[in-house]
Order: structure tokens, then C-alpha cells, then sequence
């Protein structure tokens, strides 16, 4: 009987009535990692471009979250804003290398999903809401979160003063996932 139960499962799986879990990894070349940010009074961007993610599925539904940013790999297309940005008084990435993202429960929405979890940037550990839509059919995750960069700490020295650098960043990914 276990093995009958077992084979109509998997025939399931197969044919995508019940998903199979799955473990997904990023595919770098056809994901985008963006921000946006007001400096005197303009809008600009940026984008990472190292970064890993990794998306667990159980039960047909996203059940972990995890994304790990090498802060080093920040470009705004300006190189003397970049080397700006990485000093002590903003990511401050010689001391804090990484930025890191985990889920502690990710729960379905109106909208696809929501990945509560933590959220750590230059040391500073804070509770977020990941809000994004995933599709397995073709590996898709896709969002935008708002962050406040003085919860993070980036920002010291003259650099907390919000008049040049707005407090408000957001943050869009447009993720390819592969799963193994």
C-alpha cells in the first residue's frame, strides 16, 4: 500500500497536480538586485551585482528565503559615489561585508507572498516584511521593498542628515531561480 501511495504522489508531482519540494538557487545572469535613492534633490540608482539567493518550496508554496549581498559590488555608475558609499560613515564594507536576508515564515497574500524575517545590514539586525511574487514555472521572484537607510546605521558623521541623502530607499528584484 505504501508504495502504491507513494507512486501516485510522485505520478502527481510529475504532471504538477501536487508540487514535489525543491531547493532553488539564483541564476546571476538573468537577475537584477536594484535601489533607489534621493541625493540633493534627484533620484538615483543603483544595483548589486553579487549576490546569492536561495528559495526553498514545500507543499507547492515558498517555505524558506535566504539572500546574502556582497556590499563591495554596489554600482551607481559613478565611481566616486561608490568609493563614497563604502566608507565608514555609510555600508562601512570594510567591517561589514555582507548584507543579509533570512526568512523566519513566509505566508501567502492577495498579492503572491510575504517573507517575514530579518534583515541584517552594516550589523544592524531588524525584523522586515519581503512582500514578492514567485512563479515555478519559469523561476520567477519578483518585488520591491522600502527600507529606511538610518535603521541601518548607514549613515554616520555628516552622512545622518537626511537634506542630501534621503532617508528612503527601495529596493527591486527581479530574481531567476533554477531548482535542484
Amino acid at each position: 500500500m505504501r508504495l502504491l501511495v507513494s507512486s501516485v504522489v510522485s505520478m502527481l508531482a510529475a504532471t504538477g497536480a501536487v508540487a514535489a519540494d525543491a531547493h532553488y538557487t539564483l541564476d546571476p545572469a538573468k537577475s537584477t538586485l536594484e535601489y533607489q535613492f534621493t541625493q540633493a534633490g534627484a533620484l538615483n540608482k543603483g544595483k548589486f551585482t553579487k549576490y546569492t539567493v536561495t528559495l526553498d518550496v514545500a507543499a507547492d508554496a515558498p517555505s524558506k528565503l535566504d539572500v546574502v549581498v556582497e556590499m563591495a559590488s554596489l554600482d551607481t555608475g559613478d565611481k566616486e559615489r561608490d568609493d563614497t558609499l563604502k566608507t565608514a560613515d555609510l555600508f562601512s564594507v570594510a567591517k561589514f561585508p555582507q548584507s543579509h536576508f533570512t526568512s523566519t515564515q513566509i505566508t501567502k497574500t492577495a498579492n503572491g507572498y510575504d517573507a517575514a524575517g530579518k534583515l541584517t545590514i552594516r550589523g544592524v539586525t531588524k525584523d522586515v516584511h519581503v512582500p514578492f511574487t514567485f512563479s515555478a514555472a519559469n523561476g520567477s521572484l519578483i518585488g520591491k521593498v522600502s527600507l529606511k537607510r538610518l535603521d541601518y546605521g548607514v549613515g554616520q558623521g555628516d552622512w545622518k542628515a537626511t537634506d542630501q541623502v534621503g532617508n528612503d530607499v527601495a529596493v527591486t528584484y527581479a530574481l531567476h531561480l533554477v531548482a535542484h
